[in-house]
């Protein structure tokens, strides 16, 4: 399965579907909030799974706060992350993962990618396709990998 994760694309819509052109066929697509408008092609565009969440920037969309469903038999929890401090560290993001005994906590928020592991839980987040913040300030997404019978893997990606 591939599965294309993206965030905090703040209705600038462009980098977004070069992202998605760049990158199809993909089996789900995933956007952890703040995507402002919903672009109402967007479910219609894919025959996969789409997933998209609500973000503090997302005050019109009638969007789930909290998204959680299996990819390949591991249980995945999706948030924004703007309710959990995550701006000092990343470690409310494992809890919450502990607490809704999930494998894989994917969230937005930060505009920085991150992919870490701690006591068999993952956190993900991908960055942000229009406002990065990380030092190079290159907008990122990423792409995550499964195969049976293996670990997921997760590659950032930069446009």
């Amino acid at each position: 399965m591939k599965i294309l994760i993206v965030s905090d694309t703040h209705g600038y819509e462009g980098n977004m579907w070069r992202v998605i052109r760049k990158e199809e066929p993909v089996d789900m697509f995933i956007h952890c909030g703040d995507i402002e408008h919903m672009p109402t092609e967007l479910k219609e565009y894919f025959s996969c799974p789409v997933h998209v969440v609500k973000g503090n920037n997302d005050y019109m969309l009638k969007l789930p706060e909290v998204d959680k469903f299996e990819i390949a038999g591991r249980s995945v929890l999706v948030t924004h992350g703007h309710h959990y401090n995550i701006y000092r560290n990343q470690d409310a993001m494992f809890f919450l993962g502990e607490e809704n005994h999930a494998d894989i906590v994917m969230f937005g928020h930060i505009h920085v990618p991150v992919v870490a592991y701690s006591k068999g839980i993952t956190i993900v987040n991908p960055g942000s396709l229009s406002l990065p913040r990380q030092p190079d300030a290159r907008p990122s997404y990423i792409v995550m990998t499964v195969e049976e019978g293996r670990e997921p893997e997760y590659k950032v990606k930069y446009i």
